[in-house]
């Protein structure tokens, strides 16, 4: 019988060794990725049946990544591990199509069980966070909506939280350093926020980079 198919995603090297072993017995992985783009050329590349994927990586964030993967109507799946409990992180996740959220604290079944899900076109909720969640997504709460970003203001937005300077997110992007000046400039019409600081700062608090990420101070 043929095995299902698997993409691993994470910034961390142990991490990304430690899922390979729980793994392999069960499943076949046809490749990593330590940040979201390598995530989207992989899973484009290979399709697989499933990807496990973190939330926050560098270059693009699993939950941008998910949505980018949507777009083109590849089939895969995916399960979402991270060390993010926040329910409005969940929330995102589900709504852009995910269809598994475990927590790095939980035991390694559950990340098993939450893959068989995927592969059975369900969806699995770490226990934690369940409730919260299936209630965000009930009635309609659990993330902030307003101001609406565009994915390429959220890439943008995440690139700048890393401290990267506009030549540089521009190389990324293949965009003029003009043109991320503009999106620089939409974001802080958008947000009110004017600094570098600030604006990581939101960026963390939606989930496009973790707070340790983020800068206190402008990229020179």
């Amino acid at each position: 019988m043929k095995r299902a198919t698997v993409v691993l995603a994470d910034d961390h090297a142990i991490v990304l060794d430690g899922l390979r072993r729980i793994l392999e017995p069960e499943f076949e992985l046809v490749a990593t990725a330590a940040d979201g783009r390598t995530l989207v050329e992989e899973v484009l590349r290979h399709r697989p049946d499933v990807a496990v994927v973190d939330v926050s990586m560098p270059l693009l964030n699993g939950l941008d990544a998910l949505r980018q993967v949507k777009k083109t109507g590849a089939p895969t799946k995916f399960v979402f591990l991270t060390g993010s409990p926040e329910a409005a992180v969940a929330t995102q996740a589900f709504r852009s199509g995910a269809h598994g959220y475990v927590l790095k604290e939980s035991a390694s079944d559950e990340l098993m069980t939450a893959i068989r899900c995927a592969l059975q076109d369900q969806t699995y909720i770490t226990p934690r966070i369940a409730n919260e969640v299936l209630k965000n997504l009930m009635h309609g709460a659990g993330t902030e909506q307003s101001p609406v970003l565009t994915a390429r203001e959220r890439e943008v937005l995440q690139l700048l939280a890393e401290g990267r300077n506009a030549k540089e997110i521009a190389v990324i992007l293949n965009l003029s350093p003009r043109t991320i000046e503009f999106h620089r400039q939409n974001l802080s019409e958008k947000t009110g926020l004017r600094t570098i600081a600030e604006l990581s700062r939101y960026a963390a608090r939606h989930g496009l980079v973790p707070e340790s990420v983020a800068p206190n101070t402008d990229p020179s």
